[in-house]
C-alpha cells in the first residue's frame, strides 16, 4: 500500500499493532510491548442499536404461549391468503405452507395436552378449530 494512503480511511484512535512475537522469517522479535490507545468516541444517539424488544413500531408483545400460538396463527392466516403480506401486498396463498403451520400448532396441542392453563387450551382449541375450518373452505375454491 502506498504510504500517502496509509493512513485513509482510519478513525481517529483506532490502531492496529502487530503483537506477534515471531517475525514473518519465523525468529523471534524480542519483547512485545502494548500501545496505548485513544477510547474511540461514542456514536450519536440516532446511530444506537434499538433495544431487541423494541422497534419503530413500539415494544414488541411478551413471550408467552398465547403470543407463540397466536404467531404460529397469524402465519397460517397470511399462507391461507386471508392475511395482506407484511410488505402491504395481497398474500398469495400457499396450502402447503398453511397445513404445514396448522399441524405444527395441533402438534403442540398434542404435547402439551394436561399441561396448559384453561385460557391456553380454549385458545388453541378454538385456533385450531377456526384454521381447520378456513383451510378447507379454501382448499374447495
Amino acid at each position: 500500500m502506498p504510504a500517502d494512503r496509509k493512513d485513509e480511511g482510519k478513525q481517529p484512535g483506532f490502531r492496529v499493532s502487530d503483537r506477534r512475537s515471531f517475525a514473518d522469517s519465523g525468529e523471534a522479535k524480542g519483547e512485545v510491548k502494548a500501545e496505548p490507545v485513544a477510547p474511540a468516541t461514542a456514536e450519536p444517539a440516532s446511530a444506537q442499536p434499538v433495544p431487541p424488544d423494541h422497534d419503530e413500531h413500539g415494544p414488541l408483545p411478551p413471550v408467552d404461549f398465547h403470543t407463540f400460538i397466536l404467531s404460529l396463527g397469524s402465519s397460517a392466516l397470511l399462507h391461507l391468503g386471508e392475511l395482506d403480506g407484511p410488505d402491504g401486498q395481497e398474500a398469495r396463498p400457499d396450502l402447503r405452507l398453511a397445513k404445514h403451520t396448522i399441524d405444527i400448532i395441533g402438534m403442540l396441542q398434542e404435547k402439551t395436552r394436561g399441561n396448559l392453563s384453561p385460557p391456553e387450551d380454549r385458545l388453541i382449541e378454538s385456533l385450531l378449530y377456526d384454521l381447520r375450518l378456513r383451510y378447507l373452505e379454501r382448499g374447495k375454491k
